[in-house]
């Protein structure tokens, strides 16, 4: 059966489509190695990872390997946040010191602390937008978007009724301060790429 056979049966079932069904759909899919997928407002978002992309990632997650276990962080692994069919494969994530997963092996949004997104060209729209939300609507206490294209960061806080009332940005090479969040230390970016 391929994916679209599911689809033509599941619409004429008059089934409701579900996150858990479009991730079987991506796993029956070819995607190309080195592509980020996720679903963005029930829409299946697939971008391809760059040098630059990688590179921003790793540098995060090496500072923040300085205070935290690796299995606090987490890059690429499906969490499902508020709104309508939001299965987010985040960049890099801070879960919470007691977080465990749900039943389904599955790690649940109320446990994230952080959350850093990398601009690419062609999803942008998502992280400065629907992504954003849902990690407000989340409660996400912390979360930066890393802009390799303008050589900036922006930092959002204080997550309340679905949007962050805190909201601070600068250029690359200027320290990112989160000592007064509950990620706890500051984040250098002199060596963070432009493309």
């Amino acid at each position: 059966m391929t994916v679209l056979d599911d689809r033509i049966a599941m619409a004429e079932s008059g089934e409701e489509l579900t996150l858990d069904t479009m991730f079987e759909w991506l796993e029956k899919m070819p995607i190309p190695e080195g592509y980020k997928t996720e679903i963005v407002g029930g829409s299946i978002c697939m971008a391809p990872q760059r040098d630059t992309h990688w590179e921003i990632i790793a540098a995060i997650y090496d500072q923040l390997r300085t205070k935290y276990p690796r299995r606090r962080l987490k890059s690429d692994v499906r969490i499902d946040y508020p709104g309508h069919l939001n299965g987010f494969a985040t960049d890099v994530t801070l879960m919470a010191e007691d977080a465990e997963p749900d039943a389904k092996r599955r790690w649940r949004c109320e446990d994230v602390e952080f959350v850093a997104e990398v601009i690419s060209k062609d999803t942008a729209h998502n992280d400065y937008g629907p992504k954003k939300t849902a990690y407000a609507s989340a409660e996400v206490p912390v979360y930066l978007i890393v802009d390799p294209y303008r050589g900036k960061w922006y930092l959002h806080t204080l997550p309340k009724d679905g949007a962050y009332h805190g909201e601070v940005s600068f250029d690359f090479g200027d320290e990112i301060d989160l000592t007064g969040t509950v990620v706890g230390l500051v984040l250098r970016t002199d060596e963070f790429p432009r493309d």
